[in-house]
């Protein structure tokens, strides 16, 4: 929907454009650059770009610039932006085992193939203030530098390749199998080519996750792990790393790499009843561009949740869902309440006055009648 302001005086608007610019503008500090951006908040671009649904670090480092710093409006400009974009090709299917990992856990189990691998994370520190970034200079910064290169072990080299967790579950016939070749054999939905109907394909639905708005999913899921659902999952695995993305080239229709994204993948667990009557594992999958950890399980557990067969809570309603968690469209509604709606509020307004004065003349009318 994405309700915007189109129409009204022009040079009253213009002016207020200038004057949000202007409240970015009128403070002694530096300018902050693109690139600083890009490169110190690195955890917010990865959001712009994943509710945007375009990875383009540096776009989204200027939209968050643009936007001073609201992520709502700078995943509605990168949404915009791709919508400019031609499409040249789709990519090929990509094996996420092969990812170039930077972090990789698991909560199922203790000792996983390849190791835990805790990575670049805020989890395992205090939530206190850290003073000395007040100080942050170009000297703070080479100290840490050299802190951090010196206690590097000789061999920090990591394997090809990682295999999955969920991988010795289904050896073991733990694991329930999912529709995926069915949904290969009928082709994938892409929903910025054609409009979201219901029932939904996984496929779609994946794709609606992929991009939604990480606070309205986090809190759908979370109203799921806490009873207003079935879903209490165990994180089978957690991976953040960089994935090589072919597309098939347009002479030899060979596998080409074109370049490498950086994304988070969940894959979660949750007891069920197959349809055989033998009780197995199900599998919930999130996966979207960037570190954000939070999106990808919170998404794991809603593709998870949206598959239940009767659905009895907001979290398991697959329409719900994705009507609810899509930032972009839920951000334009409600910003479309700030547009004029002079016409609507006048007709409840008379309406309201004749309801009253109703009211009135009954009233009176019971009074003399009880008289």
């Amino acid at each position: 929907m994405a309700y915007v302001a189109v129409k009204g005086g022009k040079e009253a608007i213009q002016n207020a454009c200038d004057l949000f610019a202007y409240e970015r503008m009128k403070g002694p500090s530096a300018p902050l650059s693109v690139e600083q951006i890009k490169d110190q908040l690195y955890l917010a671009v990865d959001r712009v770009m994943g509710e945007g649904s375009l990875y383009a670090p540096e776009l989204a480092a200027l939209a968050l610039k643009q936007a001073a710093g609201d992520s709502f409006e700078a995943a509605f400009m990168i949404r915009a932006a791709r919508a400019t974009r031609e499409r040249i090709a789709y990519s090929i299917p990509s094996d996420t085992c092969g990812m170039r990992i930077i972090r990789r856990i698991s909560s199922a189990f203790k000792d996983i193939p390849g190791g835990q691998i805790l990575g670049p994370t805020s989890d395992y520190t205090l939530r206190l203030l850290d003073y000395e970034l007040l100080n942050d200079d170009e000297s703070f910064r080479n100290a840490f530098r050299e802190k951090i290169a010196k206690d590097l072990p000789e061999n920090t080299g990591l394997p090809d390749s990682f295999p999955k967790v969920i991988a010795i579950l289904r050896q073991e016939g733990l694991l329930e199998e999912t529709v995926s070749e069915q949904a290969c054999e009928n082709g994938v939905f892409d929903i910025t080519r054609s409009a979201l109907t219901f029932p939904a394909s996984r496929s779609a639905t994946l794709q609606a996750l992929a991009r939604g708005e990480t606070g309205g999913m986090l809190a759908l899921a979370y109203s799921s792990m806490r009873g207003y659902g079935n879903i209490h999952p165990t994180l089978g695995e957690l991976r953040v790393g960089y994935l090589t993305l072919c597309t098939a080239h347009p002479v030899t229709g060979e596998a080409y790499p074109v370049g490498e994204v950086k994304i988070t993948e969940a894959e979660v667990l949750a007891r069920h009843q197959d349809a055989d009557g033998v009780p197995r594992f199900s599998l919930g999958y999130g996966i979207c561009f960037g570190q954000n950890e939070i999106k990808a399980i919170s998404m794991a557990v809603l593709d998870r949740s949206t598959r239940t067969a009767t659905p009895s809570v907001p979290a398991e309603d697959r329409e719900f869902v994705l009507y609810h968690t899509d930032g972009i469209e839920s951000m334009g509604f409600c910003n479309h309440w700030k547009l004029p709606h002079y016409v609507d509020f006048l007709s409840d307004l008379d309406r309201l006055r004749k309801t009253q004065d109703l009211a009135r003349s009954k009233k009176t009318e019971d009074g003399h009648a009880d008289e």
